[in-house]
């Protein structure tokens, strides 16, 4: 055979090995629907865990006071801040559906509308600003 064929060969078999190598290596990157499931899992937020008091009865703030007024980091922390209770949650829910509805059904005018999702983003901004002022106190 001739140079040139031999080169042919040679060349047509390192570009059937790259071909190949790279259809190994695209190939192990599909994962299968459990695999997906499990790294959705892993990459999903973490749920909130409330400790219960263990010594004494749970203080509001979640961290114990010393006969002295300072800090008793030994006890364990119950939360963070006292949560949204479930009647809470479900009244805001009802307050919110209830001006969807309206809105759909034409009672209230868009302007009306507008003005109250502004009331409600503001006092989502302020909320923040006001919880950490009493929380500070």
């Amino acid at each position: 055979m001739t140079k040139n064929g031999i080169r042919r060969i040679a060349t047509f078999n390192r570009t059937a090995l790259i071909c190949a190598a790279a259809a190994m290596a695209l190939a192990g990157c599909n994962l299968t629907a459990e695999e997906k499931a499990a790294a959705a899992a892993k990459r999903a937020a973490p749920t909130a865990v409330v400790m219960p008091a263990t010594k004494g009865d749970a203080v509001e703030g979640g961290l114990a006071k010393s006969p002295d007024g300072y800090p008793n980091f030994g006890a364990p922390l119950t939360a963070a801040n006292v949560q949204m209770s479930d009647e809470q949650a479900a009244e805001l829910q009802h307050q919110l559906t209830a001006l969807a509805a309206r809105r759909k059904a034409g009672t209230i005018s868009e302007a009306e509308y507008k003005a109250r999702v502004a009331e409600m983003r503001r006092l989502a901004a302020e909320h923040g600003e006001q919880t950490l002022s009493e929380i500070s106190k």
